[in-house]
C-alpha cells in the first residue's frame, strides 16, 4: 500500500538552470556590423523623409529633427508635374511586364539549359556570360534606338518593355541556370518515367522546387527596370509616355525653382513602391526557402 501511495503522489523533478553564456566579442563585433550597415541604409532614408517635411526655413537649418512640419510638399509636387500619376503608373506597367516577361523567359531558358538535352547548350552559356563583360547599354543605345524608330516605337510603352527585357535576360538566364542546377537529375529522370513530358514536369515538378529562386529574379529585374533611366531619356521624348526616374531628374534640373523639401518629396515618392515591392517580395522570398527546403 504505502508502495502504490509513493507511486500516485508526484515526485519532485529537479530542474537545472543552464549557465547563461556571456557575451563575447565576437557577438558584439558580428552586432555591431549589422548595425552600421543597417544604419547605413536606414538613415538616408529617414534624413530624405523628414526633409520632405520639413519647412523651407528648417530644411536650410542643418537639423535632423524638424521643428515646424509641412506636407505641403507633396501637394506641390503634383500640382507642379501634372504628369506625375501618369508617370507613376508607366513605371509600373513597365516594371511589371518587363519582371513578368523576363523572368517568364529566363526559367524556360534556364530549364531547357539544364534538364533538356539541346545541341549547343555550351556555345548558348558562352555567349551568354560573354555579353556580361561589354557594357550594353552604352555600347548598343544607338542601335536600340535606331530599331525602334524604324519600328516606330519611339515615344511609347511597348518601345520601353522590350529593350528592358532584352538587356536583362542574359543574367536572368544565367541565375535560373545556376538554381536548375541545384536540383538532382534524377527527380527530372523519376518525372519522366511516372510519364511526365517536359511541360509537366517544369510546371509540377520543378517550379515548386526553384520558387526561391524565382523570387530572387524578380527582385533583381524590379530594381532594373524600375530605376532605369538611359534608354527612358533616349526613346522617349513626351513627359506623359516617361517614366519615374526621369521625370525626377527633369523635376531638379529644368522646371523651375524647387527647394530641397520638394525636391526630398519627389525622392519619398519615387522609392516607397521599390521598397514596398522588396519587403513584399522579401516575405516571400523566405517562404519560398522554407518550402523549397521541406520538398528537397
Amino acid at each position: 500500500m504505502d508502495f502504490a501511495k509513493s507511486l500516485a503522489r508526484p515526485q519532485a523533478v529537479a530542474v537545472t538552470s543552464r549557465p547563461r553564456r556571456g557575451i563575447s566579442l565576437r557577438d558584439i563585433l558580428l552586432h555591431g556590423t549589422l548595425i552600421f550597415f543597417c544604419a547605413i541604409v536606414i538613415l538616408p532614408l529617414a534624413w530624405v523623409f523628414l526633409l520632405s517635411i520639413k519647412s523651407i526655413g528648417d530644411a536650410y537649418t542643418g537639423s535632423f529633427w524638424p521643428e515646424h512640419f509641412d506636407f505641403s510638399h507633396y501637394g506641390y509636387v503634383f500640382g507642379h508635374i501634372p504628369t506625375l500619376v501618369q508617370n507613376m503608373l508607366n513605371s509600373i506597367v513597365v516594371t511589371l511586364s518587363t519582371v513578368v516577361l523576363t523572368s517568364t523567359c529566363a526559367v524556360l531558358a534556364g530549364f531547357a539549359l539544364v534538364h533538356l538535352r539541346l545541341p549547343g547548350r555550351a556555345l548558348v552559356v558562352s555567349l551568354l556570360v560573354g555579353s556580361l563583360f561589354f557594357p550594353t547599354r552604352l555600347i548598343s543605345l544607338i542601335a536600340i534606338f535606331e530599331i525602334q524608330n524604324q519600328l516606330h516605337l519611339i515615344n511609347t510603352i511597348i518601345g520601353l518593355i522590350l529593350p528592358y527585357v532584352t538587356l536583362n535576360l542574359a543574367i536572368s538566364i544565367l541565375i535560373m541556370r545556376g538554381i536548375f542546377e541545384q536540383i538532382s537529375p534524377e527527380i527530372v529522370d523519376a518525372a519522366r518515367i511516372d510519364g511526365c513530358g517536359s511541360w509537366r514536369t517544369l510546371r509540377s515538378v520543378m517550379l515548386p522546387l526553384v520558387i526561391n529562386g524565382i523570387i530572387v529574379l524578380v527582385i533583381v529585374n524590379f530594381v532594373t527596370a524600375w530605376g532605369e533611366y538611359l534608354l527612358a531619356f533616349t526613346l522617349t521624348n513626351d513627359q506623359a509616355v516617361r517614366t519615374v526616374p526621369v521625370v525626377l531628374a527633369s523635376a531638379f534640373g529644368g522646371m523651375g525653382e524647387w527647394d530641397w523639401p520638394r525636391i526630398a518629396a519627389v525622392y519619398i515618392m519615387v522609392i516607397v513602391p521599390g521598397i514596398v515591392a522588396f519587403a513584399v517580395a522579401q516575405r516571400w522570398y523566405m517562404r519560398g526557402l522554407l518550402e523549397g527546403a521541406l520538398k528537397v
